[in-house]
């Protein structure tokens, strides 16, 4: 139970009171108890930190309640991030590159971030340019659908663009 409620209020003389229906103000905590119990509300400890703790009179059922619901529609509003890969080679043809580019614009399309990277095999790596060049043209393709996280990189055996979805309006 994250807050203190009623008689579990302990330790402190007087509290600041709010809530509806309750004139604010300083008053002992009998005095505070004595106002919830007449208004058959609960007396909630909102904010013990505070120097008189902040104690507000609700319905504490409910406010647990609407608490909940809050919380709830936070996750649903929340998005999750999700990330598709593209693997290409560095000799990778135009026509394995287009398909691979539709791909990648029906994620951004969806929404989701798209890694696209080029997999040095062996001596393969000595054409980073190649790799640099087709992930440069890669995000030139897709400008209009997304925008590059940062400029290709090497690591280890792998050159990586990420790409970003563009936000519609």
């Amino acid at each position: 139970m994250p807050h203190r409620i009623n008689e579990k209020i302990k330790g402190v003389k007087e509290v600041r009171l709010v809530g509806e229906n309750v004139e604010i103000g300083v008053y002992s905590i009998d005095e505070a108890m004595r106002i919830a119990d007449n208004l058959e509300l609960d007396l909630v400890e909102i904010s013990p930190s505070a120097v008189p703790p902040v104690c507000k009179v609700i319905d504490y059922q409910k406010f647990l309640y609407q608490q909940k619901k809050r919380e709830k529609e936070r996750k649903a509003n929340s998005t999750k991030i999700v990330v598709k890969e593209i693997r290409f080679g560095p000799q990778t043809d135009d026509h394995d590159f287009n398909f691979k580019l539709k791909h990648a614009q029906e994620f951004l399309k969806e929404g989701h971030k798209v890694k696209a990277y080029v997999f040095f095999k062996g001596r393969s790596i000595l054409f980073k340019s190649q790799g640099e060049t087709l992930l440069a043209r890669f995000a030139q393709e897709l400008e209009d659908l997304g925008k590059p996280d940062q400029l290709p990189q090497l690591e280890g055996k792998r050159m990586i663009i990420t790409l970003s979805p563009k936000k519609t309006k």
